[in-house]
């Protein structure tokens, strides 16, 4: 079984940073794109940005300029770092995941469980 485990949400002031972190473990292959989700209270879940095994990145407008994510292959991580945060950034955070297994080969998409980030003063 392959899981993803987030971690680093949590409250913060407007204005403020949060870095959160996904770790994929089991018997994997290799990682395509990873990504981060989000959904608000009422809405539907949305696209926060993406990034390839190679480094390519894809951001949706609302967050351009203001978050980063990253990846580190050789320790099936991605990283989501959070500035300038709005209140209306507020939503419960999930990491997302193409991972390729074997026996018998093929690619799963992996979803962690999610982690609440709260901005509010």
């Amino acid at each position: 079984q392959v899981q993803l485990v987030e971690s680093g949400g949590g409250l913060v002031q407007p204005g403020g940073s949060l870095r959160l972190s996904c770790a994929a473990s089991g018997t994997i292959f290799s990682i395509n794109v990873m990504g981060w989700y989000r959904q608000a209270p009422g809405k539907q879940r949305e696209l926060v940005a993406t990034i390839t095994r190679g480094g390519r990145t894809n951001y949706a407008d609302s967050v351009k300029g203001r978050f980063t994510i990253s990846r580190d292959n050789a320790k099936n991580t991605e990283y989501l770092q959070m500035n300038s945060l709005k209140p209306e950034d507020t939503a419960v955070y999930y990491c997302n995941a193409a991972v390729v297994v074997l026996s018998p080969y093929r690619t799963l998409e992996v979803w962690g469980q999610g982690t609440l980030v709260t901005v509010s003063s």
